[in-house]
């Protein structure tokens, strides 16, 4: 049963995490509305380390947490065994004597982490932002600050929210924008390493550990990513975003640079495989002398996204490389209504294309070989048999990928549209606008 990253079935999906050699979770009886679960998907870790997510059906009225935990390891059980290679332990055997070789290792790293800045732009999240600063509040790393920036909220319950706990900074910037506000974090910012999380996340203890242990990963690395993983997957919204946009980049750590991969045609302008921008972190210098973040982008804007996508291929533009790091978690809360769902799909679309022409007014020389690459690209939109579309999940109204391309045909020019709006930004940090 191999593990899977997209739900293949209609209805609520109980999410277990379980570590191997630890006691067994307890599993929910029924999604919040009361309804049995369909599906589960149960995150398998070793030693605290994430090593796949599987996906199966639930039998009965509940799920039964002995046969999914037996279901899920047996599923793994090659990347398990690896893992426990590497510790010098047999199969089956995740203790003998002291702590294993990876936790001993995770600790000489901790003794030495480098200091990093993470910020977190917020317009009016104090719903979800507490539980995502109480998660950091949690995290296995010695030496961080905690940044957010209140991006032009309408009521002070962020600047109320941060100002209670005591160990956050809270950075106030006027201009709505999500580019803006991770600019204006940027500039906050005293960490070697800059960590950016969306304010609806919840990081995992050792997300941020995992994230700086990566830049030493290759030579050179600007930019690192990680997992993201759902928080709850019970409306129909919810399992479609994760099915058919799915976050989610595989459990291989893979590392990007100039030279394209097999089997990806538009590489690097396909700048979504390298991860996403809810869970993503650069070497401070190197985002800087980028320019950070491009403030024509992002939501907020009237390009609606794409301000990660852009910061990806910068990097690769630039000559670093960037590594894209599974175990580094993150769970993200998708909105729950329909409505929220729609105005995603068309903002995806915008952004997208609204990050592609922002590569070609910098370069302009670039005009060909993205020209070159377009009968791939309109492939990928269109085919059935796409990796796109090929694991459609079911039940995914139409409406929504007529919304995305919608969304595509009309990026270019909201991102000019952008660039002029915000023109004096463009000449404060003296690029042209």
């Amino acid at each position: 049963m191999p593990d899977r990253q997209r739900p293949a079935a209609a209805g609520p999906v109980c999410l277990i995490d379980l570590d191997l050699g630890a006691p067994l979770p307890e599993a929910p009886a029924c999604a919040s509305d009361g309804r049995p679960y369909a599906r589960a998907a149960v995150a398998v870790r070793v030693h605290g380390e994430l090593i796949g997510v599987v996906d199966m059906p639930v039998r009965g009225e509940r799920p039964d947490i002995d046969e999914l935990a037996r279901l899920a390891t047996a599923a793994v059980q090659e990347r398990v065994d690896d893992h426990l290679c590497r510790d010098g332990l047999g199969p089956g055997v995740y203790r003998n004597g002291g702590p294993p070789r990876c936790q001993r290792e995770h600790a000489s790293f901790l003794a030495a982490a480098p200091f990093v800045s993470v910020v977190i732009a917020t317009r009016d999240g104090e719903a979800t932002l507490g539980d995502c600063l109480d998660a950091l509040r949690a995290l296995d790393y010695p030496s961080f600050e905690v940044i957010v920036v209140d991006n032009a909220s309408r009521r002070d319950g962020v600047r109320e929210l941060v100002e209670a706990r005591g160990d956050v900074t809270y950075v106030r910037e006027d201009r709505p924008g999500l580019a803006v506000a991770h600019n204006r974090g940027l500039e906050a910012a005293r960490g070697e390493i800059v960590a950016f999380i969306d304010d609806d996340v919840v990081a995992d203890p050792r997300w941020l550990a995992q994230t700086a242990k990566a830049f030493a990963a290759a030579d050179d690395v600007a930019c690192v990513t990680g997992l993201i993983l759902p928080a709850e997957l019970e409306s129909p919204a919810q399992l479609w975003l994760d099915g058919y946009w799915a976050f989610g980049k595989g459990f291989e750590r893979r590392v990007f640079d100039g030279r394209r991969p097999p089997g990806e045609p538009l590489y690097p302008f396909t700048a979504g495989v390298f991860g996403s921008g809810a869970n993503m972190a650069f070497r401070a210098d190197a985002l800087r002398a980028m320019g950070g973040f491009d403030p024509g982008l992002g939501a907020g804007s009237p390009a609606l996204g794409g301000d990660d996508l852009a910061a990806f291929f910068g990097v690769i533009a630039a000559g670093h490389r960037l590594v894209y790091e599974p175990t580094a978690v993150v769970r993200h809360r998708h909105r729950r209504d329909y409505e929220s769902l729609r105005r995603q799909a068309y903002g995806y679309g915008v952004g997208l294309t609204a990050y592609l022409a922002k590569t070609l007014i910098d370069d302009p020389r670039r005009t060909l070989g993205l020209t070159l690459r377009a009968p791939w690209a309109l492939a990928h939109i269109i085919a059935p048999s796409s990796p796109k579309n090929a694991g459609r999940p079911e039940g995914l109204p139409a409406e929504l990928q007529r919304l995305e391309r919608r969304g595509m045909l009309v990026g270019a020019f909201a991102y000019l549209r952008s660039r002029h709006r915000r023109r004096a930004l463009y000449l404060r940090a003296g690029a042209p606008a």
